[in-house]
């Protein structure tokens, strides 16, 4: 069974859909006969889902041409971007051409954010594969590519045409990138539902198993939240900065030990409970509901202590790099009880580095 919401931003709005066998699905593009669309993907998308993808589109009028990219956050680049570019560029594509972005978070990022560029802006379609691009990075128009500084620095905001989730891309998932996916949904629950985590403590399993009406449900209903954030602050000027539990400290682990080590969703796991402890720390949350934070994401199979391999101290310049942070301060969001986040200004580093040296 289908299920469309829409991203309220009134003149770029667009539909979200979800469901199964939406690759074969043209009406939910939103495209018409006759244009002409550049699907960017990677190498391990490509041979899934590439030709297929094509066949249907060809087979509705559309003029279709591709470009595959290296797979991998490590390759979340300038020269990945650039890739993009060019291919538009050497197949003559003009301001009326659609992009695709058919793979995870990294290709929706970099693709969008080179539909943003091309011509001073074309439009795109999100067409994500993974559960954390589908749960989260397609919807909202954040986009970005890395640099060895920090993640996620050179970007735009730029909203897409449309999003088609279809979950049976999740058959070809690899179990550490579905883990990784059930990070950005834990999120939803500590940030905004209480209700939604109480689901997920029961569900997690079917979730890892793969069953359709359980993915359906948390697919469409990770999306609304994310939707009703974005509608209400497109370009996180206040309400959308929550969206960020863990980031700030997940992010330094990625750039620390190098993109692609630790996958987004690992190092948001670590990130979010480093963010509890620091909460903690200032009286803001109880030792019960950071254990059954932990238990859970023990659950969804992922990490739950920080990599060795950095010292303490190395996060701080990572997490001063950071978009969040205001006039040399930092600004962290912090649970203060499931279901409900506080965004802090000012915490002391003393109080940083030891909820770090507690996770």
């Amino acid at each position: 069974m289908q299920k469309i919401l829409d991203v309220a931003l009134e003149n770029r709005s667009y539909p979200i859909t979800i469901g199964e066998n939406l690759l074969s699905q043209f009406e939910h593009f939103k495209l018409h006969s006759g244009q002409r669309v550049l699907i960017a993907t990677n190498d391990t998308i490509a041979p899934l889902y590439l030709q297929h993808l094509i066949d249907m589109l060809e087979a509705h009028g559309i003029k279709t041409d591709f470009v595959i990219v290296p797979d991998g956050e490590q390759y979340k680049t300038m020269e990945t971007w650039n890739q993009i570019l060019t291919a538009l560029l050497a197949n003559n594509h003009t301001r009326n051409s659609i992009l695709i972005a058919l793979g995870g978070g990294v290709i929706g990022d970099v693709a969008g954010f080179a539909a943003s560029a091309y011509q001073r802006g074309i439009k795109f379609i999100q067409v994500p594969t993974t559960l954390l691009s589908q749960v989260d990075s397609s919807v909202g128009g954040k986009t970005a590519i890395n640099h060895p500084l920090g993640k996620n620095m050179i970007g735009a905001f730029y909203q897409p045409q449309a999003v088609v989730i279809d979950i049976n891309c999740l058959k070809t998932l690899p179990p550490r990138e579905l883990s990784a996916g059930l990070a950005e949904v834990i999120k939803y629950g500590i940030i905004m539902d209480s209700e939604f985590f109480n689901w997920l403590e029961t569900h997690i399993d079917d979730l890892l198993n793969l069953d359709v009406d359980a993915l359906s449900y948390c697919i469409y209903h990770c999306c609304k939240l994310k939707a009703q954030v974005v509608a209400a602050d497109e370009t996180e000027q206040d309400m959308r900065a929550i969206l960020n539990l863990g980031h700030t400290y997940g992010h330094a682990i990625e750039a620390e030990l190098g993109y692609g080590n630790w996958l987004h969703g690992e190092a948001v796991s670590v990130g979010m409970l480093m963010a509890a402890q620091t909460a903690k720390l200032l009286g803001k949350l109880t030792d019960k509901d950071i254990e059954r934070i932990k238990n859970l994401l023990i659950k969804a199979k992922l990490p739950v202590k920080r990599p060795e391999r950095m010292t303490i101290e190395s996060y701080i310049p990572h997490m001063l790099r950071d978009k969040k942070v205001i006039s040399g301060k930092l600004r962290l969001v912090i649970p203060t009880k499931i279901g409900q986040v506080e965004v802090m200004d000012g915490i002391e580093k003393s109080v940083v580095l030891e909820s770090i040296n507690n996770s």
